[in-house]
Order: structure tokens, then C-alpha cells, then sequence
């Protein structure tokens, strides 16, 4: 990469707002080139670029908190976007991407620590089953109650890097996130997900800051799956971003095919309309393609027609992801924001969006 091209050379660093500093990394996204994202002198560059950043944002914040704590925490706020973007290029094996965790952990307790009673750390007990811990970050505005969206991670797409993501995307939005990892709880594993969901949804309707016909759910890799099994069996569920209830079947025909030898691809050109599900989510429902749902484009597409058919309310936005040899980048920063906006827009506090969006 030319040393005029951002970031590189031309960054200062520490000192950005964050809505500057996501602004640039989206810009820096959508100018990759797949040539130069092939080439690793330029993605180690590109990464170390980002972590020299994210450790500015650092040293920043630290030195804030003494004087201003709102600036401590957008600080610390940047450091965790530069450090995602520092993520999203990285792959397996890189050096670089060795201690990135390690890096998001300390910008998440400092961003806790500074933020106060910001942030929540909620811990409750679900059905005698055992304690869940979670995370409550209240909407920006005051008022008697706002819309509340439960955040679901599991083990492939961390809690970590949805904290990281998730916080500076919605800062100063008028809803609260409560943010839980699916996948890492002392319940044991017969209990259903949903039920455990169930739980937190329990917990949000109790909460007198929470509007509780405003609550939805959102979830990234499994966690779109039990999104989807618990916005279709409890009607508390003001909308949805899940994966629609399509990769279940799927992943029951990988299974069989694992298991025999024989049956046709998941993904073959074909149309699978046949194997769609059998019921809907009653809510509005946006499904995300790519990673954070594992789903297909097609899939999604037939999903939505046939919603459509019936008059309900389904949306899909599809990210542009960029493709090099050992994976694919996408602006998480684009995506980020859209999805909050059209919970923005099925709660009651936004524009309306198109139901099919290519980003």
C-alpha cells in the first residue's frame, strides 16, 4: 500500500471522534482492493497500521479519565473499532492476530471501568438451571422506558467482538442492548437455548427503563438460530434478526449427507424452496447474509418472497464482502449500522428501510 493511502501515513491517530474515526474505517473498507487484500506485505501492513491506532485510542483514554470520563469512553470506544478492523484483516496464523484478544479484553475493562453505571453487568438465575451473566448498556436518552434488543453471541463469533463492535455502533441510539453469549453459560446443555432466552427476556419485561413491547432480538452465527426458534415461539418478541429458521434443515442435510455419503448440496442452483420453513416468525424479520447467519443469499431471497406472499414483514440486507485466498473482509462498520438502524425502524423510532438491501 502507497504511503498516501490511508491509513497509512496520513492517520493521526488519537484525538478522532468516533463518528470520524468509523466513518474513515468504512471508508478504508470500501476501498480495499482484492488485488492488494491478496498480497500480505500489504494486509500486515494494513494491520499494524490499525493497531498502532487502536493503541493510541488507548493511551488516550487513559490519560482522559482523570480529566473528562465521556472522553475516556469514546476513546476507549475507538480503540475497540480499530482493533475490528485490525480483526477482520487479519487471519489464521498471522502474528499480529495472536494477542488481538487479549488487546479487546483490556479495551472492554476499560471501557467498563470508565463508562460506570454506563454499562451493567447483569448476572440472573434461569429456572433453577444456573446463574447467566450478561451485559446491560441503557439507551442513550433518558426517558420513562426505551426499546431494549437482546444481543445473542455464541462460540464461533465471540461476545468479545460483538461488545467491541456493537458498543460504538450504537452509542447515543435510543435503545438498549443487552448483550449474552448463547454459547457459554453454567445451564446445562439439555436445556433448550430458547428457554435460557426466555429467561433474559424475563428479565428485560421486569426492568422498569425497558419498554417491554419493545423488546427484539438479534443474533450472529448459532446465535441466529436461537434467535430464530425464540422470536417464533413467544410473541414478546417485537422483531427479529436471525437467520429465519433456514439453517436448521440445512444443517440437518449436511448431516445426513455426512452420515450416508449421498444426498445433493446445500447449494446447488436449485431452488430450495421446498426445504424453507415450515413457520414463520410473526415479528418483523430482517435476515442478514453471509457469516452472521451462515445463510445464502438464494436462501434468503426465497425466505423473503415467500413471506411476502403471505404479507408479513421480512427484510434482507446483503453485505459486500470482499474475497482473498485465505478468506473475506467485510465492513462490519456498513452492517453494523444497518442493522441497528432497522431495529431503529421496527421499534418505533426511525425511517423505514427497503426490505432487500446490497451494501
Amino acid at each position: 500500500m502507497e504511503g498516501d493511502h490511508w491509513p497509512h501515513g496520513s492517520c493521526d491517530g488519537a484525538g478522532r471522534s468516533l463518528a470520524c474515526l468509523r466513518n474513515r474505517a468504512s471508508g478504508f473498507f470500501e476501498s480495499l482492493s482484492i488485488a492488494e487484500l491478496a498480497r500480505g506485505a500489504h494486509r500486515h501492513l494494513w494491520i499494524s497500521d490499525w493497531l498502532r491506532i487502536a493503541d493510541d485510542y488507548q493511551a488516550f483514554a487513559e490519560s482522559a479519565r482523570d480529566t473528562s470520563v465521556q472522553t475516556a469512553r469514546e476513546a476507549w470506544l475507538c480503540s475497540l473499532t480499530a482493533l475490528e478492523v485490525a480483526r477482520s484483516l487479519a487471519c489464521p496464523g498471522d502474528i499480529e492476530s495472536a494477542d488481538l484478544a487479549d488487546k479487546v479484553g483490556i479495551g472492554l475493562r476499560g471501557f467498563e471501568d470508565d463508562a460506570g453505571p454506563a454499562i451493567e453487568r447483569v448476572q440472573i438465575d434461569c429456572l433453577d438451571q444456573g446463574a447467566l451473566t450478561g451485559f446491560f448498556l441503557p439507551a442513550f436518552r433518558h426517558g420513562p422506558s426505551a426499546p431494549a434488543v437482546i444481543c445473542v453471541s455464541d462460540e464461533e463469533i465471540s461476545l468479545g467482538s460483538m461488545m467491541s463492535r456493537l458498543l460504538p455502533a450504537s452509542l447515543r441510539r435510543n435503545m438498549s442492548l443487552l448483550l449474552i453469549d448463547a454459547g457459554n453459560s453454567s445451564v446445562r446443555r439439555s436445556f433448550k437455548p430458547e428457554h435460557v432466552l426466555q429467561c433474559w427476556l424475563d428479565y428485560l419485561e421486569a426492568r422498569p427503563d425497558v419498554d417491554p413491547q419493545r423488546i427484539a432480538i438479534y443474533g450472529e452465527g448459532a446465535g441466529a438460530i436461537h434467535a430464530s426458534r425464540l422470536a417464533r415461539s413467544d410473541r414478546r418478541i417485537a422483531a427479529a434478526v436471525c437467520d429465519g429458521g433456514l439453517l436448521t434443515p440445512a444443517i440437518r442435510r449436511a448431516s445426513l449427507r455426512w452420515m450416508t455419503g449421498f444426498g445433493q448440496p446445500v447449494h446447488d442452483g436449485t431452488s430450495t424452496g421446498s426445504s424453507l420453513p415450515s413457520r414463520r416468525i410473526p415479528c418483523p424479520l430482517l435476515t442478514v447474509v453471509g457469516s452472521r447467519s451462515m445463510i445464502w443469499e438464494q436462501d434468503a431471497l426465497e425466505l423473503q418472497a415467500g413471506y411476502r406472499q403471505a404479507g408479513a414483514d421480512c427484510s434482507v440486507v446483503v453485505p459486500n464482502r470482499i474475497p482473498h485466498p485465505l478468506g473475506e473482509v467485510e465492513n462490519f462498520i456498513a452492517v453494523d449500522d444497518f442493522i441497528l438502524d432497522w431495529l431503529d425502524s421496527k421499534l418505533g423510532a426511525a425511517r423505514q428501510l427497503d426490505p432487500l438491501v446490497y451494501l
